[in-house]
């Protein structure tokens, strides 16, 4: 598995959690990395992303403000921190490898994905 996510867990609402990407190729530098997520009997929806630099970041409007991404490059990692955590926040987050520099939130630019980590918020 070229991409493994970890990090999730159970936490209360209003709790944090931050959850890592690690590329275990190293080959991720180049490109944009995104996060995803997918709760029960829903489709997979976008949550966050940042460039390949990690000048540029987007969020979708249900973690904007709360979520946040970021990377390093010597440890070939992405984050996702996670703040004000909701019980709708509940799903299983996967992270993927864009094709280019800088994507956005569509699925179909990322053809790498690595397996889910479960983050399950309590009310």
């Amino acid at each position: 598995v070229q991409l493994q996510a970890s990090g999730g867990g159970l936490v209360q609402a209003g709790g944090s959690l931050r959850l890592s990407c690690t590329d275990s190729r190293r080959t991720f530098s180049n490109n944009a990395v995104g996060w995803f997520r997918q709760a029960p009997g829903k489709e997979r929806e976008f949550v966050g992303a940042i460039s390949w630099n990690g000048a540029s970041t987007q969020y979708s409007e249900s973690v904007k403000g709360r979520f946040t991404v970021s990377r390093d490059h010597s440890k070939s990692t992405v984050y996702l921190q996670m703040d004000s955590l909701k019980p709708e926040d509940t799903a299983v987050y996967y992270c993927a490898k864009a094709r280019s520099s800088y994507s956005g939130s569509s699925r179909s630019s990322y053809p790498v994905w690595g397996q889910g980590t479960q983050v399950t918020v309590s009310s």
